[in-house]
């Protein structure tokens, strides 16, 4: 039993993805981030930066803090998603989006959706560097079917929940035609509908 950890959030909706994509059994714990509950002692023995999420292996007794490597755990402890004859490719855009498109669009709600008219700077900054994040995927995927290659994996099962929140960014994702087919493509996916509801309210990808 894998037990889930998190917030509702893009980086928590990640790893519930991952879980129905391999049809590993588990469970949701939510972490009220609003109430502060990602800082309590006993949450940051097993997350030492107070983020979410989480996952406890209750089979083996191990618990893993960081998206991305909660990602290559699970596909290594199933042996999907995860070619090993890909992995310095698909390692590269995991990266990629760990360090660069999911902390810049993070930023990007801060300014634009959550706080708009509090900082002009922040609002354009964050706006372009999000747009160029998305004319930067459109340009990889009018030359790959997904991120990493011919084949689906967690470098897409990353990304994704991203940019399944561009009605927050307000950039047009129609406008990015193979950016555009790419997350119509994944949200097609049985296990990826049943995984964004992270906390099974009936909470349903947002169209195109």
């Amino acid at each position: 039993m894998i037990e889930l950890l998190t917030a509702n959030t893009p980086n928590g909706k990640k790893i519930s993805i991952m879980l129905e994509e391999i049809n590993f059994e588990y469970k949701v714990t939510k972490i009220n981030i609003n109430k502060d509950e990602q800082f309590a002692p006993e949450f940051k023995k097993i997350s030492p930066f107070s983020k979410t999420p989480v996952i406890i292996d209750h089979k083996n007794n191990q618990s893993l803090f960081e998206s991305g490597a909660i990602l290559i755990y699970l596909a290594e402890k199933s042996g999907k998603f995860y070619d090993k004859n890909e992995r310095t490719l698909i390692n590269q855009w995991l990266m990629g989006q760990i360090g660069y498109v999911g902390p810049m669009l993070g930023q990007h709600h801060q300014f634009h959706y959550y706080n708009p008219g509090k900082s002009d700077f922040g609002e354009q900054r964050y706006f372009k560097i999000s747009e160029r994040i998305y004319k930067e995927l459109d340009e990889r995927l009018a030359k790959s079917k997904y991120l990493a290659g011919e084949k689906y994996t967690i470098a897409d099962i990353a990304t994704f929940p991203w940019i399944a929140r561009h009605e927050w960014h307000d950039i047009g994702l129609t406008k990015f035609s193979s950016l555009a087919k790419w997350y119509q493509n994944i949200s097609n996916r049985k296990a990826v509908k049943k995984g964004y509801d992270l906390l099974n309210k009936g909470e349903e990808i947002p169209k195109v």
